[in-house]
This record gives structure tokens, sequence and C-alpha cells, in this order.
């Protein structure tokens, strides 16, 4: 995934001022980069992938010596453990808040927490990263004038409320655009389909994928397709399964998911009907696991 290599540290991307959606992040999924090269030799400028977020690194867990140094950020962690052992019993998804530490107690848990393979930006107001510890998620979110700074980590499956925050003005459905967009040809049959599994449908049974990839289709039916379904701010990088990017788009539940291989090249583009691609959830058994870990780290400590 072009970039990511150059990716910030965790610091960086949680420190920093907030990157717009359309500083480059919104890269479209259509024009040069949006399929393989053809096999008669003839070659596309595969897009640029958001260079503001940082992926999986190992955590350096700071030494025990600190402890007496950073005994808030210590408790915070027992905090965030108490929070993850709770949701690992059943429990709510939950949120620990840090917007009281001191810049060297959230240093420390920063550091404590590490850098996953989930990053999460959604327009200019909310940043997320997973941390070592899958399901366990640090979060820096600002009102849109950028002050009211929160600080926190959220435990479960996701960030907290940042899908449904994602399509509160989404449409229900996917629209035909009324222009006719050249070299289309397979898209309108693809919007019906995807309109057949949209959430309003009666008849939806669950999630659904349409794989671009092993179906016919051009440029134009690209262009037609990102037309009907709208664009949406809520972008995921992932390299759970490989290098992942995934973007919601203007029609509820509707994402564009593309995976590229280790050259940067695409090697599937699809789009799903879902809450939320899979990809980007820690799993039950993650966050039992995390659990687990997260007491290991604790008991350096005490």
């Amino acid at each position: 995934m072009s970039g990511i290599s150059d990716m910030p540290e965790m610091g960086d991307l949680m420190g920093g001022g907030m990157p717009g959606a359309s500083d480059g992040l919104m890269g479209a999924f259509v024009g040069p980069g949006s399929q393989p090269a053809d096999a008669d030799g003839a070659t596309l400028d595969y897009m640029i992938m958001p260079d503001d977020m940082r992926v999986f690194s190992m955590a350096t867990i700071p030494d025990s010596d600190l402890a007496d140094e950073h005994a808030a950020g210590v408790a915070a962690g027992a905090a965030i453990l108490a929070a993850l052992e709770q949701v690992v019993a059943g429990g709510a998804p939950a949120s620990v808040d840090l917007s009281h530490l001191a810049p060297a107690d959230m240093a420390f848990v920063d550091q404590m927490l590490g850098e996953g393979e989930v990053s999460v930006i959604s327009g200019s107001t909310f940043q997320a990263q997973e941390s070592v510890l899958a399901g366990v998620w640090r979060v820096r979110e600002t009102g849109a004038d950028g002050a009211g700074r929160r600080d926190r980590v959220d435990i479960g499956m996701f960030p907290a409320g940042i899908v449904e925050r994602a399509f509160e003005r989404a449409r229900d459905e996917a629209v035909m655009p009324d222009k006719v967009i050249e070299g289309v040809f397979n898209a309108p049959a693809l919007i019906a389909e995807i309109n057949a599994h949209a959430p309003a449908t009666p008849t939806r049974e669950g999630p659904h994928v349409i794989n671009l990839s092993l179906l016919p289709h051009t440029e134009g039916d690209l262009a037609f397709l990102e037309a009907a379904l709208g664009q949406g701010d809520l972008i995921i990088l992932s390299r759970g399964y490989g290098n992942c990017r995934i973007r919601s788009t203007g029609t509820r539940h509707g994402w564009w998911v593309r995976y590229f291989n280790s050259q940067d090249s695409l090697i599937l583009n699809s789009i799903e009907l879902t809450s939320l691609p899979s990809v980007a959830q820690a799993a039950p058994e993650d966050l039992a696991d995390s659990a687990e870990r997260l007491s290991e780290i604790l008991a350096t400590y005490q």
C-alpha cells in the first residue's frame, strides 16, 4: 500500500492536527489504478494511498521502574483492563476517558498500548488507531471547530458510534445517475443488485459482496457506480489480511473494499453491503486474548 512505510508514529497521529477529508484522503475508486494492468502491456498508475495513518508496529512496553513516575498512566491501564474484562464477559462496548492525563502519562499509556493493524479516519474530527491489543482502540475526537478535543480508549469490535455517524445522512439506496457516463455497460445491473440488498429491503438476509474483480466492467462502469453510491468520509486501513483500504459510501451500509498485494497492485476490488466489513472488526476471541495480554503487562508494574 503506497505510503504505508512513511506513515507517522502514533504520537504524530494522535497528537498532530486532524487531516481534512479533502486533502488527498478521499481518493476516488475510479480512474488510474482502479483496475489491474491489462495483459497487453498497458500500464495504469496506481492510486496514491493515504499517507497520514500508521499501521502495525510492535509495542515497546515502558520499563517497570517508571511505574512510580506515571501512577496515573498505570491507573488508566488498570481501568482499560477492567473495561476489557467486562466486555469479554458479555458486557456492552466500553470507553475509558484519558483526557485528564498529563502529557507524560498519556505518552506512557500510548507506549503501553502500541499500534496495531487497523487505522480509522472520519473527516477532520475523528481518528482512531487499534492498539496491539485487538479490540482496544486509541481514539481522538474533536468538535467541528477543532475545539473540545477528547482522548479516550474504546473497547469493542470497533470504535463506538463512528459507523452510525458515518451514515447519518446517507441515503437508503443507490440512485441511478441522471447523466450518462461514457463506456457504461454493466453498472446499471449492479445498481439493481445493490438496491436488492440495501438495509431497508425486506428481502435483505445479511452481508452481500459484489466482487468487481470477477465481473466484466469498464472505467465508465466504476465511475457510474461511484456516482450512484455517493462518497462517504469514513476511511479504514487494515493490514490484518494484507493491505486493505475500506471507504464508506453515501449509501447506507455500502462500502468500497480494495486489497493490494506487497507490490501495491490492486488484487481485489469489491462493494460490500454490511454494517461494517469483517476485516475491520476485532473478533470476540481476540478481545479475550487482549485481556490476558494486558493483564500480563500490568503485572510488571505491581
